[in-house]
């Protein structure tokens, strides 16, 4: 008669074919390590910016000081001038200083045009920005973008307003450029643009793909 294939063993360890018992080596086997816990919240930071339309008259026609930079995708993008507020400034002396210095214009603000704010991720921080906007009338300067003291400016241009809707890159600032035009023409006079961009952008050490969405509403 012949053996089982399968021997009971004792030891509760069941034995595979042949009658030879498995056996765990204590000095070899180890438990795999738990997973990890979701990373810690990263800090929230608030940061305010300023800037807007400066605006003059040319052979009867309104048109605006804007600006060219490049995108995190490297792609030139024409924006509204605007930074940071910097020491004790309110948004109207930042927006003053931010457009003199991206556009080698000197204004006076007029009126303030709206808000847009948006959310953005970094490696170490979340950054909800605000950026404030105003129309401004051009007391005096000539175009350069040699005072801006980030280089990030490449180019500016004065641009007739009926052409801002083809020249500005970013949705809300075209809205903002309506606004500030119906102004000048008498339109509107309690007018005041509010965009919150829902989309949440994140920067890291490495440049992004170019990307067609909207990004400032931007950064």
């Amino acid at each position: 008669m012949s053996t089982p294939a399968h021997s009971p063993d004792h030891r509760g360890v069941p034995a595979p074919p042949g009658g030879h018992a498995l056996r765990r080596d204590p000095e070899t086997h180890r438990d795999p390590p738990p997973s990890p816990g979701p990373p810690p919240p990263l800090p929230v930071v608030e940061e305010i910016s300023a800037g807007g339309l400066v605006v003059d008259t040319f052979e009867g026609l309104f048109r605006a000081a804007v600006i060219a930079r490049r995108n995190r995708g490297g792609r030139l993008e024409w924006c509204l001038p605007k930074g940071h507020l910097e020491g004790e400034e309110t948004p109207e002396e930042a927006a003053v200083r931010e457009i003199a210095e991206e556009t080698g214009i000197t204004g006076s603000v007029q009126k303030p045009l709206g808000i847009i704010d948006y959310w953005f991720t970094g490696e170490d921080r979340r950054v909800h920005k605000v950026v404030h906007h105003f129309l401004l009338r051009a007391t005096g300067g000539r175009l350069t973008v040699e005072g801006d003291p980030d280089g990030e400016a490449e180019d500016v241009a004065w641009i007739p307003f009926d052409e801002l809707p083809d020249r500005l890159s970013y949705p809300n600032e075209r809205r903002l450029a309506a606004v500030a035009h119906d102004v000048l023409r008498g339109r509107r006079t309690n007018a005041h643009f509010r965009g919150t961009v829902t989309r949440t952008v994140v920067r890291t050490s490495r440049p992004a793909p170019d990307d067609p969405r909207n990004p400032t509403d931007h950064p």
